[in-house]
């Protein structure tokens, strides 16, 4: 099990939230929290919402604890007109590339300049967050999922469940998340799940391949695929640093996972932490509650 750090009371810092429009057509809006005054050293938080595009709801719950870092919270908005498929990343649009344009232009206007930033996703977001570490894992500092429905497994399925070409498809991503792999696994992968999250609803992904090889629901799904990455990275070569979190009493809801369940806190950080989770549970077993 893994024992999170004891919270403590981080000082007030000032910090503004607001909408940012995008500055040309394609591009994304974004919530923005920054804080006065910013830190040039810690990376910037980049928080991806779910399907209810609660992009200022994710800014707005972790300005706080981010601003007593000096940190800015960047809660990209991808709309459903013209984002709809979002989640995988590389769908109608590249919602991955908006994400690196929307990053750059931040970049040249002063928002942040580290050479990476932590990247965060809750339900739909987090699917986008994963795949978006595969796809670009020199971009990311740390990656934190919440809640996800389904992820793309370190496996030999078809992408998007795995890593192998789609029969009949001349698709590259596949190939190219393969090639990132080895990158993608060495970051530092926190994988959060409510204790509640354990049933399907109309917006999990069912059937019997993906049951099979994930789980029925998003607790069991999350244990899996981080067993399923600290194996992977054993394969490569690489020590893991996976962490597994169970926030105790939630369910699949955003701000009781950030108020009750303690989520603010393993995705903000104090300090990297020095303690490394042993993920054992299994598809079928609820894993321990992480304590907060």
């Amino acid at each position: 099990m893994c024992i999170a750090a004891k919270a403590t009371l981080l000082p007030a810092r000032a910090y503004t939230v607001s909408r940012r429009p995008a500055t040309d057509v394609g591009g994304l809006d974004c919530w923005l929290a920054l804080p006065d005054p910013m830190s040039e050293t810690l990376p910037p938080l980049v928080a991806v919402h779910g399907i209810r595009r609660g992009a200022g709801s994710q800014a707005a719950l972790f300005a706080a604890r981010a601003a007593a870092l000096g940190r800015p919270v960047i809660a990209p908005l991808f709309d459903a007109e013209r984002w709809p498929r979002y989640q995988q990343a590389v769908r109608r649009g590249r919602a991955d590339l908006a994400l690196l344009r929307l990053m750059a232009d931040l970049r040249r206007e002063g928002v942040w300049c580290t050479p990476h930033f932590d990247l965060f996703g809750f339900s739909g977001g987090a699917q986008f967050a994963h795949r978006f570490a595969m796809l670009h894992p020199d971009a990311v500092s740390r990656l934190v999922t919440a809640s996800a429905g389904w992820y793309t497994f370190p496996d030999a399925a078809v992408f998007p469940y795995g890593l192998s070409r789609r029969p009949g498809r001349s698709d590259v991503w596949a190939p190219r998340l393969t090639a990132n792999l080895g990158r993608f696994l060495a970051l530092p992968i926190a994988v959060c799940v409510g204790s509640d999250d354990n049933a399907p609803d109309p917006n999990t992904r069912s059937g019997p391949a993906i049951d099979a090889q994930q789980g029925t629901h998003r607790l069991a799904r999350a244990a899996r695929w981080a067993q399923a990455l600290r194996t992977a990275a054993r394969a490569h070569g690489v020590a893991p640093s996976v962490t597994f979190h169970v926030l105790p009493f939630c369910g699949h809801d955003f701000r009781t996972c950030v108020t009750l369940g303690g989520l603010d806190r393993i995705v903000v950080r104090e300090a990297a932490p020095t303690d490394r989770c042993d993920v054992r549970a299994t598809a079928d077993q609820e894993p321990a509650r992480t304590a907060l």
